[in-house]
């Protein structure tokens, strides 16, 4: 699955599609910024609707990274998402 990686306020997140499909199947795709690694990692997810692109894939790939950073900006923790099971 392709990842892009962003730089925020000088902290390196790593950036995914989430997988998980809900009702809205092309309209809306989730992202998981991921930071870190081991049990310090600290991993946040946001739904987004494309403005292009209907893949998953592809429309990660035509984000910029200041979109990226501004939808880092209005997502949740994992253990408040469905897509990440809920984990702390």
């Amino acid at each position: 699955m392709p990842r892009r990686i962003i730089d925020v306020d000088g902290e390196r997140w790593e950036v995914a599609v989430s997988g998980r499909s809900t009702q809205y199947t092309k309209d809306e795709f989730g992202l998981v910024f991921t930071r870190g690694t081991g049990p310090d990692r600290e991993r946040r997810v946001v739904r987004y609707s494309p403005l292009g692109a209907k893949s998953r894939e592809s429309s990660l790939g035509q984000l910029s990274d200041k979109e990226l950073a501004s939808l880092l900006g209005f997502s949740q923790p994992a253990w408040i998402s469905p897509e990440l099971g809920y984990r702390r």
